[in-house]
């Protein structure tokens, strides 16, 4: 059983986007019963919302069915429960680390890193320099193409790694 929890700063827009996804693709390989798969927020900011439109909307788009989700913060107590715990950017690590107090178990893993560096996705999830970048958030942007773009290359490679 593969337990992975999606995580984002609010559990409105990237993380259930990701959880939703990744529950489509697990679906539609017929290995729903391999997983268990959630997410969650690193602050209580939009504590008990649903997820938000733009990610509903762009999720139908595709064809992505959307779950009964209602946005929650991960909880310390929860670390020992997730296989991997699957960030969307480096101040959700930082988050997660402070509410972990640290990552001993080497569960935390950011989204796009699970996309090979000789990939031919593009834009490329390595940079030059060798780091890994953020999944595109589109509270900022509003663009949820590129968000979805990034969450489902993001998916698929993990399914990949896990199969």
């Amino acid at each position: 059983m593969h337990r992975i929890l999606f995580v984002c700063l609010g559990n409105i827009c990237r993380s259930t986007m990701a959880q939703f996804v990744m529950q489509d693709l697990v679906n539609r390989a017929g290995r729903a019963d391999e997983f268990v798969i959630d997410s969650a927020g690193t602050s209580d900011e939009e504590h008990g919302n649903p997820p938000h439109h733009g990610t509903v909307n762009k999720l139908r788009s595709v064809g992505v069915p959307v779950l009964k989700h209602r946005a929650r913060r991960v909880r310390a107590s929860e670390y020992g429960g997730w296989d991997l715990i699957v960030y969307m950017d480096e101040d959700n690590e930082w988050s997660l680390s402070r509410i972990f107090s640290g990552d001993p178990a080497h569960k935390c893993v950011k989204l796009l890193s699970c996309i090979p560096e000789d990939s031919d996705f593009r834009p490329r999830a390595h940079l030059h320099d060798g780091s890994v970048r953020d999944v595109a958030d589109p509270w900022w942007t509003g663009n949820f193409d590129d968000t979805y773009r990034d969450v489902r290359a993001g998916c698929e490679a993990l399914l990949a790694h896990l199969s």
